[in-house]
């Protein structure tokens, strides 16, 4: 029998994608690093970025306070209410958000180009001049605890949750980024405004600009707008490893009135910045993300019918993130759709993926790339990826070089590192026994 062609992989024009040719990056003079692409497909400019304030020393009792922080930004600065900065974004169409995680605090934005400048004005004034005016922190709080109530009855927001407590005890990631309802309504506003002054600061922060604006000029103005920033900010923190689970651990969560079971299941993978992370990730779209969730959504919900639902996901980020398998199942059909589930993770570690499998992925992997940069918003998304992760600014014309790599026993090797089907945690949650079955 003759040997099996390989499939081509496609050829991208990697002159077109984000490099050292066509990205300007520089260190301003209070170590704020700035990365410009510049485009004129569209008169729009899209900011992204972070500062390292993040919630990894975060207690039982501080749990989401850097998420919580994250929400007040734009509630007021000693210049300006809530309203005042909300009629300034949306008087000229613009737009501006902040997020918050484990490791760093995110911002985003967009607007014509030129209104870049009153843009950044914007960032730095919320930044470094946050008010936490008490009657907007106390309304945030009420929101924030109306949000984490429906969380806690949500059976995938519960069986995530769950989760994290079993496969990271004594671990940061054990403790969700938007914090529970007791660590909201005991945070007080004094607390919320010491984090600021000491997590917040040009230490650790990117900036990047993509769009219809000349690099000098984007240098120029993110420099004016925040380039005399001087205060303190904290250094980014490492995450530890994640422990090592010596056997499985399973916890069952029951919730009233809910007629679904959510299961998720895994252990802790690698941070991005992981040697084997590439071939995780491909790995992770073979066993439950390519074509109908892959393995994982083939066996238990196309071939077996038992989930509404089942896929893999990897993290990923600066620290272990977790890998895992998702399902929403009937309550009748939990305990077969986990075996079914533990018996893909076995054939996973245990035998190489086969060639089409690693094939098709590494093809479609390659080929996404392009619809993943076609936007300013997704250039800048993969420019703060380079710099948070010291991916190198060629990162992405490598890219097709670095997927085309991986083997088919990178994959096992990876997959038997991080995946024990003897070793997972296991988090369901649903109705109470006696309901749900029909």
């Amino acid at each position: 029998m003759p040997p099996r062609k390989r499939q081509p992989l496609p050829q991208l024009d990697r002159r077109s994608l984000p490099g050292p040719h066509n990205v300007a990056r520089r260190e301003l003079a209070n170590g704020i690093v700035v990365l410009v692409r510049e485009s004129h497909a569209s008169p729009s400019v899209v900011i992204n970025g972070y500062v390292a304030a993040g919630g990894l020393d975060e207690t039982e009792a501080t749990a989401g306070l850097a998420h919580f922080v994250a929400g007040s930004l734009m509630r007021g600065t000693r210049r300006r209410s809530l309203q005042a900065i909300y009629e300034s974004i949306e008087s000229i169409g613009a737009t501006l958000g902040f997020g918050s995680g484990k490791h760093k605090t995110t911002f985003h934005g967009k607007s014509l180009a030129e209104d870049l400048g009153l843009m950044l004005g914007l960032l730095a004034e919320v930044l470094r001049e946050p008010a936490f005016p008490p009657d907007e922190v106390e309304r945030l709080r009420s929101e924030r605890l109306t949000s984490l109530a429906i969380r806690d009855q949500d059976t995938g927001a519960v069986a995530g949750l769950t989760f994290d407590r079993l496969a990271y005890p004594g671990h940061p990631y054990a403790l969700p980024s938007d914090g529970t309802r007791q660590s909201i309504s005991a945070l007080p506003r004094d607390e919320l405004v010491a984090f600021h002054r000491r997590a917040y600061g040009p230490r650790g922060m990117v900036v990047t600009v993509v769009g219809a604006v000349r690099v000098d000029e984007a240098l120029r103005l993110v420099d004016s707008a925040l380039g005399d920033w001087s205060g303190p900010g904290e250094a980014p923190t490492a995450a530890p490893p994640a422990p090592r689970l010596v056997d499985g651990r399973r916890k069952d969560v029951r919730l009233e009135g809910k007629s679904q079971c959510d299961i998720v299941l895994g252990a802790a993978g690698p941070p991005r910045t992981d040697p084997e992370y590439l071939s995780a990730a491909l790995g992770n779209s073979i066993l439950g993300r390519f074509g109908l969730y892959g393995r994982v959504g083939d066996a238990v919900r196309e071939s077996a019918g038992l989930a509404y639902y089942a896929y893999s996901s990897l993290s990923g980020g600066h620290g272990p993130g977790p890998w895992t398998i998702s399902a929403g199942v009937n309550p009748a059909n939990v305990e077969r759709a986990i075996d079914l589930i533990r018996k893909e993770l076995a054939r996973f570690v245990s035998r190489r993926v086969s060639p089409e499998e690693l094939e098709e992925n590494q093809a479609h992997f390659i080929g996404r790339l392009p619809l993943q940069l076609e936007s300013n918003e997704g250039v800048a998304a993969a420019l703060v990826n380079v710099e948070q992760y010291h991916l190198g600014l060629d990162y992405y014309q490598t890219y097709p070089d670095r997927i085309a790599a991986v083997t088919r026993d990178q994959i096992l090797a990876t997959a038997q590192r991080f995946l024990d089907p003897d070793r997972l945690a296991i988090a369901v949650a649903g109705p109470p026994l006696n309901e749900g079955r029909g």
